[in-house]
C-alpha cells in the first residue's frame, strides 16, 4: 500500500478508522492526520506513528482524504482544501448527510468524491459502512473506499439516492437496538431481577440472535418461530408486541430518520 492517505478530523470515527488501517496493514508512514488542538495531534502521533498536518499539507500531499468532520464543519474544511487540492486526488466523506455534489462544488472540476456513511460500531470493528459514488468516481475509487472502511467492518455499495434510507437503518440503527435493549433491562427489574443480571442477559441474547441471523441464512420469521411455542410465553409477548403497534412504531420511526436525512442533506439543519 504506497498510497499516501490523510484522516481530516481525527475524533472516535476518524481515529477508528486510523486504527483500523494500521491493523489492516497500512504503514504509519503513509498516513496523515488533522486535528483542531496540538494535544490531540501528539497524542495520535504517539499512539499510532502518524504525522499531524494541517488541512492544507493534507491536501498538497495525501492521494487520498478521508473528510471525517461534522456536517457542519464542511463547508469551512472544503474552503481550506480547494485553493491545494487538484483532481486527480480522491475525496472521501464520512459526514453524515452532506451529498458528494456539496462537495465537487467546491472543489476542483472532475475531483473524484465518494460518499460513505460508517455507523459507531467501527469502534469495535463491526461497523457497516455504507459506500456512493459522485459523479466523477469510478469503480476503482469505490473499491479504495472499500478497503479503508473494511478494516473497520463491512461495507455495502448503494446508489447516492439510497443514502438517506440506509441512514436511517444502519447510520442510526445501533440506537434502536440501545433503546430496545434500555427498554428490556427496565423490564426485566420489573419482573423482579437485578439491573446487571437483566443487562447481561438482554446483552448475550442480542448478540446470540445476531450471530444466528448472520450465519445461519435464515430468514427473521423462521428464526422468530424457531422461539414461539404454541400457546406459550413467546407468543404472548409478540401478541402484546402488535397490540401496540411496535411494527408500525419502528416503520414510522426509520421514516422519519430517512427525512431528516433529506433535510440534512438539502441544507435545511
Amino acid at each position: 500500500m504506497t498510497q499516501t492517505v490523510a484522516v481530516l478530523g481525527t475524533g472516535k470515527i476518524g481515529e477508528a478508522l486510523l486504527s483500523g488501517m494500521i491493523r489492516a496493514g497500512w504503514r504509519p508512514g503513509d498516513l496523515l492526520i488533522t486535528t483542531r488542538r496540538s494535544d490531540r495531534a501528539e497524542e495520535l502521533r504517539t499512539r499510532y506513528g502518524v504525522e499531524p498536518v494541517t488541512n492544507a499539507e493534507a491536501a498538497k500531499r495525501a492521494d487520498t482524504l478521508i473528510l471525517a468532520v461534522k456536517p457542519q464543519d464542511m463547508g469551512k474544511l472544503l474552503d481550506e482544501l480547494s485553493p491545494h487540492l487538484t483532481a486527480d486526488r480522491l475525496v472521501i466523506s464520512a459526514a453524515a448527510g452532506i451529498p458528494t455534489s456539496f462537495i465537487e462544488e467546491r472543489l476542483t472540476a472532475g475531483t473524484p468524491v465518494v460518499r460513505v456513511m460508517p455507523n459507531t460500531p467501527v469502534l469495535v470493528d463491526e461497523g457497516m459502512s455504507v459506500i456512493s459514488a459522485g459523479n466523477h468516481a469510478t469503480p476503482g475509487h469505490l473499491a479504495h473506499a472499500e478497503e479503508i472502511f473494511g478494516g473497520v467492518g463491512k461495507t455495502l455499495r448503494v446508489p447516492e439516492s439510497q443514502q438517506d434510507a440506509a441512514t436511517a437503518l444502519s447510520g442510526s440503527g445501533p440506537a434502536y437496538f440501545y433503546f430496545l435493549v434500555e427498554a428490556m433491562t427496565d423490564a426485566g427489574i420489573l419482573l423482579g431481577l437485578p439491573r446487571a443480571q437483566a443487562h447481561d442477559l438482554i446483552v448475550q441474547a442480542a448478540i446470540g440472535a445476531a450471530v444466528m441471523l448472520r450465519d445461519s441464512g435464515e430468514h427473521p420469521v423462521k428464526l422468530r418461530e424457531a422461539v414461539t411455542s404454541p400457546a406459550g410465553t413467546t407468543i404472548s409477548a409478540i401478541r402484546e408486541l402488535e397490540n401496540h403497534g411496535v411494527r408500525a412504531a419502528l416503520i414510522a420511526a426509520l421514516e422519519a430518520a430517512r427525512d431528516r436525512s433529506r433535510e440534512l442533506a438539502s441544507g435545511n439543519g
